[in-house]
């Protein structure tokens, strides 16, 4: 509970600040500039260095992964068919296909199935949203920011991504165990990523917006939060035939709102702020009506 009203704090704080002209405009370049370089790389190296890979979890892992893929198709898709800009075509794909599946999932996956199912979740966050954001995601936003780029271009920006370059630092650590000042040091850096994220989610969200952007709002937390899920349960359940309380975890954690890291990245990249901002500032309190339901529409799976 305390962590889904640090999210609310923090991001009534991000209002406030705007609203009061005590902090300049360029807050979020700051704090998201600070969120990439600085406390990403932490979360990674802290939970990438401690996760057990397990053969078994490998619904969960891939869950991310196929989410996003049909997300890009769908978007793509709709927004050739809407004639909608590329840059906001590229904040839907990056997220509208990723879920909060640690800030807002964790703290929902405790109090919905236990602390023993935690670690479904890190797996789901880790190897999952937080790999395809450092990959796939980066590939998205350089590409639907910067139009035509080489593939040198690409390359070397998932290479010089600060997240990326603290996930492979930390699966290459992975034999060498950190001493507990390092972990203690890691864990509070790690730390400052929702308050800071959310702060600047809600610095940047502007009501005011949202006639504009009714349309792809509405497409990507329909996604996310309704076919998103369902398509993965069709695919795990209804075709694969999974079943059980890890196959729930995982897709519970399928159904969470649009990932914060993304956003963050999206901006970053200009992909349509202002949207960016509405998915993430409606979406996770949205999340707070839809996951009960699906919760409740898991329990014979």
């Amino acid at each position: 509970m305390a962590n889904i009203v640090l999210l609310v704090v923090c991001f009534l704080a991000g209002m406030i600040l705007r609203r009061t002209g005590r902090f300049p405009d360029n807050t979020p370049a700051a704090l998201n500039g600070f969120i990439i370089h600085v406390s990403l790389p932490a979360v990674a190296l802290l939970h990438i260095h401690n996760l057990r890979l397990d053969l078994s979890l490998l619904y969960t892992v891939s869950m991310a992964w196929l989410l996003f893929g049909a997300g890009f198709l769908l978007f793509r898709t709709l927004g050739r068919l809407a004639s909608l800009p590329r840059e906001t075509v590229g904040a839907l794909m990056l997220v509208g296909g990723l879920g909060n599946t640690s800030f807002v999932g964790l703290p929902m996956i405790e109090a919905y199935y236990g602390k023993e199912f935690l670690g479904i979740g890190l797996i789901a966050d880790q190897l999952g949203s937080f790999l395809v954001l450092s990959t796939l995601g980066i590939l998205t936003a350089t590409v639907y920011s910067s139009g035509d780029v080489s593939l040198r271009q690409i390359v070397r920006k998932i290479l010089y991504f600060p997240p990326f370059q603290a996930l492979i630092l930390a699966l290459l650590l992975r034999p060498v165990p950190f001493h507990p000042w390092a972990v203690t040091v890691l864990q509070k850096v790690g730390d400052t990523l929702t308050p800071l994220a959310l702060a600047s989610v809600g610095f940047q969200l502007q009501l005011s917006q949202m006639r504009g952007e009714l349309k792809p709002l509405s497409l990507g937390l329909l996604y996310k939060l309704a076919i998103g899920p369902a398509l993965i349960a069709l695919l795990f359940v209804g075709v694969l035939g999974g079943k059980g309380p890890v196959m729930q975890v995982t897709l519970f954690e399928a159904a969470m709102a649009p990932m914060i890291s993304a956003g963050i990245i999206a901006v970053d990249h200009r992909l349509n702020p202002p949207l960016v901002a509405l998915l993430v500032g409606i979406g996770i309190p949205l999340s707070f009506i839809t996951l009960p339901v699906w919760w409740w529409l898991l329990r014979g799976v």
